[in-house]
């Protein structure tokens, strides 16, 4: 796919762009542990509502791919299940989460079940904030946009989504994303504008397309659907979600907040699957449904629109990129490493988020080769995390709910063990017993949660 002159001086300026507000100089002292990982706790609700969007919304070509092949079901799969969990999250954590005023989720484990389960629940943390998938999926769209090869685009692609947050931190990161956010939209309301105007609306998508991607379920089963309600319950144990709330200015924007963004998504997720319903009655016979997003511009726009979509998909994936690596990097570098190393020196804390930040471009670039499936990643990762995590930080909340701290190790370590045992069951594309592997872990962590009220409270009896 080759670009015009008019796209590249798009992108070219975009980076610039990037740059300029990444590597402005913060009102704080970016050496300081608050200004480096919270942003000063000084977020402001249009602030959080760009940062929080945007940084949680990177599968985008995934999401072409999906509602190319599904349909509107797209919306039910990757949509309602975020929606729901996130409106939860709201109401009954966000300010509960500002009101401590921590930096990180190990740091209310640690408050709740001591140091041992911070540093177990700071490995899951890790795992589960991987920017890999995203990273990947910049590689995937540098190869289809300039001809790359896979390593390069991945490559590059991360170390231009990454390289400001070393010095600016959350701050930084947050001004870069405002500026995505609004490409974020931008793109689609004119890739929506040009489809509608061209080919006409609701008429011609229910003539050319299948009759079952107008249907709730597409071409999948229930069963299947039902899975993702239970993968989208990560969003309960999605750092994105802790820090932005740790970084708000008040407890009502961490709360409206979420809130507001959950409307935003509801939008955005309106125009992507809109968008693939017409990359598949507009061109039924992709080889690649991937590319669905990036050849349906092509058919349609002109090149400085084409330009501004190319740069929305851009926008998309790199804000992801940058958040999670944040979030990965201060999860290794401060939870881990300056909890062992340096304690108590807090400038050593940004420094050792630093040297996290250079590990997880390293590990998140070679997961990404190495796998080289967006969905994989995703899959085993969240399966493996998402039960080690819920059930401990979910109840370390609350005095009367939150689990013993024998059980919270027990918990996190055999549910998440139990969750990779089954994926190694998999037997084209079956799991033992026809359960996914997110079931057996989720399952492990409430039976060590019973047990762990049965066992604490047959001691306040005998202790009585």
């Amino acid at each position: 796919m080759i670009l015009s002159a008019t796209e590249y001086f798009l992108l070219a300026l975009y980076l610039i762009a990037l740059f300029v507000l990444g590597f402005m100089r913060s009102r704080g002292d970016s050496s300081l542990m608050e200004e480096y990982l919270v942003a000063g706790r000084r977020l402001s609700l249009p602030a959080f509502v760009a940062t929080l969007v945007s940084t949680w919304y990177g599968g985008i070509l995934g999401v072409g791919e999906f509602s190319y092949k599904h349909g509107v079901s797209n919306w039910l799969v990757f949509g309602v299940p975020y929606y729901l969990y996130a409106i939860i999250f709201a109401l009954f954590i966000a300010g509960r989460a500002w009101r401590t005023k921590f930096y990180t989720i190990p740091d209310q484990l640690e408050k709740a079940y001591g140091r041992s389960a911070s540093m177990a629940g700071a490995f899951f943390i890790f795992i589960l904030s991987t920017p890999a998938p995203y990273v990947l999926m910049i590689g995937v769209l540098c190869r289809m946009l300039f001809g790359w090869p896979l390593w390069l685009g991945t490559t590059l692609g991360a170390l231009l989504s990454m390289i400001y947050a070393f010095r600016g931190g959350l701050a930084a990161i947050v001004r870069t994303e405002i500026l995505q956010f609004l490409l974020m939209y931008a793109g689609f309301v004119i890739i929506l504008i040009f489809a509608v105007n061209q080919f006409g609306g609701w008429e011609f998508l229910k003539t050319n397309l299948p009759p079952l991607h107008l249907t709730w379920r597409g071409e999948n089963s229930p069963q299947y659907i039902l899975v993702w309600y239970f993968i989208a319950m990560s969003t309960l144990v999605d750092p994105t979600f802790y820090q932005r709330c740790y970084a708000a200015k008040n407890e009502k924007v961490a709360r409206n907040g979420i809130l507001v963004s959950v409307i935003c998504w509801m939008f955005f997720d309106f125009m992507t699957t809109t968008t693939g319903l017409y990359a598949a009655a507009i061109l039924p016979n992709l080889e690649n449904p991937a590319e669905s997003y990036p050849q349906l511009a092509v058919k349609l726009l002109p090149p400085l629109a084409r330009g501004l979509f190319f740069l929305s998909l851009f926008a998309t994936i790199m804000s992801t990129i940058d958040g999670y690596a944040f979030l990965s990097a201060i999860t290794l570098g401060k939870d881990l490493l300056w909890k062992i190393f340096g304690r108590n020196e807090e400038k050593l804390a940004t420094f050792f988020s630093r040297i996290g930040l250079i590990v997880t471009f390293t590990v998140a670039v070679g997961i990404a080769l190495w796998s080289q499936s967006v969905v994989n990643i995703w899959y085993q990762l969240g399966s493996l995390s998402t039960p080690a995590l819920l059930a401990p930080l979910a109840s370390s909340f609350s005095e009367k709910w939150k689990m013993t701290k024998g059980w919270t190790l027990l918990s996190m370590f055999l549910s998440a063990a139990l969750s990779g045992l089954w994926m190694l069951t998999s037997g084209n594309g079956e799991y033992w017993l026809g359960l996914q592997p997110i079931y057996a872990g989720l399952a492990a962590s409430v039976v060590c949660f019973i047990l762990s009220k049965i066992t604490s409270v047959t001691l306040t009896r005998q202790i009585i």
